[in-house]
């Protein structure tokens, strides 16, 4: 099914393509700046430091549905072995196999494409088995860390979860910025609870992955127009699955990657993050979510920690 005019036109109003120059790779971070970053440090208050990252383990959040994708299988390489000669310090080593983005994760401006291209007008040929991503691949993503804004969409709806079938709009996400008592900056990562991790805490990856919660294609224009750098959220598929739009599938994914050059983020456990944010009233932050630098990667690991 080719892609709908809907898309092309939203498409036409975020693409980033040339912003920051013909051979620009890493998009929306060029955001980032280093006085983002000065005052970005100014919003620590207690230092009290809030991880985000799911624990990488055999059982993860993947349930088959993706190929490849499979949660860490851990192995130990080594056991206390004396590889130095007997009577020496012993050492225990370990080995892991997974996908780059079988966790808490950043989708690299490569992890998808649409129409034969990827962000800035590149190929999609320019992906290949052997190499992975010649441009833009994750390890191009450097350091990231800023402002980040916690949009509450959840609480600023009154309810703990918000249902599966939830299309996050941009009416949601100004209301969460409402409850914020904050406004987006140039630069800012934007963390969108939805609540919907609690299934897969509670034991039900299953229905954490489907139905599920998540953005809308209405959504890409808001974090244009905010200049937002990066957006992550609590939820497998990233935007609303099943899509809102029937047997349209991924149009916020090639929006945000592919036309805005936005770094994107999944499986983020927000929750305890929302109770620190209600109980200081306080929603924003600085966010350390440095990628793992696997060159040529279309999605790396990460482990964010925020700091109120």
């Amino acid at each position: 099914m080719a892609l709908p005019k809907e898309f092309h036109d939203i498409a036409g109003r975020v693409r980033n393509w040339g912003r920051w120059g013909a051979d620009d790779e890493i998009g929306t971070l060029n955001l980032i700046t280093d006085e983002v970053v000065r005052r970005a440090a100014a919003e620590v208050r207690t230092g009290r430091r809030v991880p985000l990252a799911l624990p990488l383990r055999e059982d993860g959040v993947q349930t088959g549905l993706i190929p490849g994708r499979i949660n860490p299988l851990h192995t130990m390489v080594q056991i206390n072995q004396e590889i130095f000669g007997p009577g020496t310090v012993a050492c225990s080593d370990d080995a892991v196999t997974m996908g780059l983005q079988a966790g808490t994760h950043w989708d690299a401006l490569t992890h998808v494409s649409h129409s034969g291209t990827l962000y800035n007008g590149r190929p999609a040929s320019t992906v290949t088995a052997h190499g992975g991503a010649e441009f833009s691949g994750i390890g191009t993503a450097r350091h990231v860390v800023s402002r980040g804004v916690l949009l509450d969409v959840a609480r600023a709806r009154g309810v703990d979860r918000l249902p599966g079938g939830h299309a996050v709009t941009p009416e949601d996400l100004a209301a969460a910025e409402e409850l914020a008592g904050t406004r987006m900056r140039a630069g800012d990562v934007v963390l969108v609870r939805t609540g919907q991790i609690q299934l897969y805490l509670a034991g039900d990856k299953h229905g954490y992955g489907f139905p599920s919660p998540g953005l809308s294609i209405r959504t890409p224009e808001w974090f244009h127009a905010r200049d937002v750098a990066a957006v992550a959220n609590d939820t497998l598929t990233f935007e609303i699955f099943p899509p809102e739009i029937e047997d349209l599938w991924l149009p916020v994914h090639a929006l945000d990657l592919v036309e805005m050059g936005m770094l994107q983020g999944q499986n983020w456990n927000l929750e305890e993050l929302s109770t620190a944010c209600g109980e200081t009233g306080r929603y924003a932050f600085l966010l350390s979510a440095m990628p793992e630098p696997f060159v040529g990667g279309t999605g790396t690991p990460v482990a964010p920690v925020a700091v109120l």
